[in-house]
This record gives structure tokens, C-alpha cells and sequence, in this order.
């Protein structure tokens, strides 16, 4: 069992929890969330072209980089993570450079030391696991892929062929924190999916309230939540943990008594 297994197989929904690396106090934005109850930790890679994201998370990418922020922060950040939380999982998003620049074995070494449990990395498409997914599978650490309302049944064996951890679902056809799918879609979609795996499905993109995710987590394996808790990074800069807190409270309370 892996802590994404653990934390998967609990009997509620699980919210996932979104920031961006060295936008501000990483590691007491970072506390603030699993405090206040995120069960699992997305911790963005700044990229200088990040095309999946939206303005607040672009915003981000260029805060964090305009302070410095390097690959070898990012891992800092997530070894001195594990020391403090030994059984929350932790999963890098980014985009490929900085992934594989200097060769996948590389990263996927360097992450694993660093007690990563899973990579998302948006622009490798599954046509081209080999980039870095072996690497990665190696080491112990799951290749999460990403699904969308376009991923039709031809191509859905392929995403999911060699996905661990969670599937990703992108609820919409678009970026980040932009716009709220319709529950009706989001309920067809990960029904759809399901019937093909046994993959735990999680639900992101344009969540924001307690209100939506909750709505999802009666529907969905887990809750993404990322430019809601991104915008409050950017906001509030050194007190961004105490309104952390209290969002995320509000979201897991919600996510975890949803049915």
C-alpha cells in the first residue's frame, strides 16, 4: 500500500489541495493545508509557459520564479514536507522540461529521495510514456495521467494504460480556475470512466467552493482544488496560511461528508 492507495481506499472522498512552489512561504502554506484538512498535496513546478493553467496560477509560475524558485527548491521543499508529514501524499505538477532536462532517471531519483508519491506532468501525453513514466515506475513514484470531456472511449484505454496513484479528470476542455462544469457532465464523465478502471477519479479544474466540490465528491473519488487556494497565495502573501486554513477547512468538511 502506498499513501496514495491508503488515502484513497478511506471511505469518504478526498480533497487534493493545489499551490504553486515558492510563491511565498511554501512550508507554512503547505502546513496550512494539511492542518485544515487536505488529504492530498499537489505541489506545483513554476514553469515559465505554463498552457494549462489560468491567469491566477500563471500568476503564480511568475511570482515563484521571479523569487528565484529552481527545481532543486522544489525538492527541498517536498523532503522537508515528508520529514513533517511522514503519511500525507504528496504529488509534483508541472510540465516536462524541468522533469526531464537532465534525463528522466535523474528526476525520478532525485523525487523519490525527496518522498514524492506521484508526478503529473501535463504535456507528456500517455503516446509518450517512455519520455518518463518507466523512470518514474522504477522509483516507486505514480505517473498520474489526465482525462477531459474529449477523451473518448478509442483513446481512454491509452490514458489509463500504466496510470497509478489517481486519474486526473479535467473537467473542462480549457484552463485552469476559468469556468465550472456542469455536475450532469462531471457525474457522465467519471461514471464513464469508471467503468474502465479501477483507478481511483479525482475532479479538478474551475472548483472553487465548497459549495461545487462538495457537489462533485458525491460523484468523484476525490476534489481538485487549486486556483481558489492560489489566489489566496498571491493575496495575502506572508498571511496567506491563516486564510489557507480556513478555505480548506471549509472545502474538507464538505468533500468528506458529501454522501
Amino acid at each position: 500500500m502506498t499513501r496514495l492507495t491508503t488515502t484513497f481506499a478511506a471511505p469518504r472522498p478526498a480533497l487534493v489541495c493545489f499551490i504553486t512552489a515558492g510563491d511565498g512561504d511554501t512550508a507554512a502554506n503547505l502546513d496550512a493545508l494539511v492542518e485544515a484538512g487536505a488529504d492530498v498535496i499537489e505541489l506545483g513546478m513554476p514553469f515559465t509557459d505554463p498552457m494549462a493553467d489560468g491567469p491566477a496560477i500563471q500568476a503564480a509560475n511568475l511570482r515563484s520564479l521571479g523569487a528565484g524558485t529552481t527545481t532543486a527548491d522544489v525538492l527541498r521543499y517536498a523532503t522537508e514536507f515528508r520529514a513533517r508529514h511522514p503519511d500525507v501524499p504528496l504529488v509534483l505538477m508541472g510540465y516536462a522540461n524541468p522533469m526531464v532536462r537532465r534525463g528522466p532517471e535523474w528526476f525520478a531519483e532525485a523525487a523519490a529521495a525527496a518522498g514524492v508519491d506521484g508526478v503529473i506532468c501535463v504535456d507528456i501525453p500517455p503516446e509518450e510514456d517512455d519520455a518518463l513514466g518507466p523512470a518514474l515506475r522504477a522509483k516507486g513514484i505514480a505517473p498520474i495521467r489526465l482525462a477531459t470531456p474529449t477523451t473518448d472511449a478509442a483513446r481512454l484505454p491509452q490514458v489509463l494504460e500504466g496510470s497509478e496513484g489517481f486519474l486526473y479528470y479535467v473537467s473542462v476542455a480549457g484552463i485552469t480556475g476559468k469556468q465550472q462544469a456542469q455536475i450532469a457532465s462531471i457525474e457522465e464523465n467519471v461514471a464513464r470512466i469508471k467503468q474502465s478502471t479501477d483507478i481511483p477519479v479525482a475532479v479538478g479544474f474551475g472548483v472553487r467552493t465548497p459549495e461545487q466540490a462538495a457537489e462533485i465528491a458525491k460523484v468523484a473519488d476525490g476534489v481538485v482544488v487549486g486556483s481558489a487556494l492560489v489566489e489566496i497565495c498571491g493575496q495575502y502573501g506572508a498571511e496567506a496560511p491563516q486564510h489557507l486554513k480556513t478555505l480548506t477547512a471549509a472545502l474538507a468538511e464538505a468533500v468528506h461528508t458529501a454522501r
